[in-house]
């Protein structure tokens, strides 16, 4: 337990029945008539969805352990990504839905973070770009280039997303794991 005037930003508390929420932002406001209140944005651990909520101040809200460790993904196990702890070797089984859209850009080797809260895991969090080859993509087309446009691309991992025409079939690109978006070509 903790009280709402401790409150942190990353800080994971248990609301509504269990529900694990993270602080986005805080405020303690005083204001000149009434007692001083916390002004919080919180969001879900599990469904990203992100609410304001204000307590008074002083309250007990009840924390939550998020342990989160470094680890390297290794392998498909049917519908499990198993990843390896860097420190212990052990080997973590993670269901699809918690590693969520991270599935886009994992590849063998990988680094991510993996967030659990007693012995289940909540989420992967990818760092926020990563360096993916081009599996296959059309050649641009000579006129088109003019216009600064975008062609679809398949990664290697299987995931298509949008890039500029100049791009060609197996160049190293950066991607921005959180839009998707390209961000630039890889100098080798």
């Amino acid at each position: 337990m903790a009280s709402t005037n401790d409150l942190k930003n990353g800080m994971v508390l248990k609301l509504d029945g269990g529900q694990l929420w993270s602080v986005v932002e805080f405020q303690h406001v005083k204001p000149g008539k009434g007692p001083a209140f916390v002004r919080t944005k919180l969001k879900n651990v599990l469904s990203g969805k992100v609410v304001d909520k204000t307590f008074n101040a002083g309250v007990k809200v009840e924390t939550a352990t998020v342990d989160k460790r470094g680890m390297q993904f290794s392998y498909m196990d049917g519908d499990y990504f198993v990843f390896m702890d860097m420190d212990t070797y052990d080997q973590l089984h993670v269901d699809r839905k918690a590693v969520g859209d991270a599935a886009n850009y994992l590849i063998e080797g990988f680094e991510a973070v993996v967030a659990q809260h007693e012995g289940e895991v909540l989420y992967v969090e990818l760092p926020a770009a990563v360096e993916l080859t081009i599996k296959h993509t059309e050649p641009g087309v000579q006129g088109d280039r003019s216009t600064g446009g975008s062609k679809p691309a398949e990664l290697e991992t299987g995931y298509s997303i949008q890039v500029p025409l100049f791009i060609t079939t197996g160049e190293k690109i950066k991607v921005d794991t959180r839009t998707g978006d390209y961000l630039g070509r890889v100098n080798s």
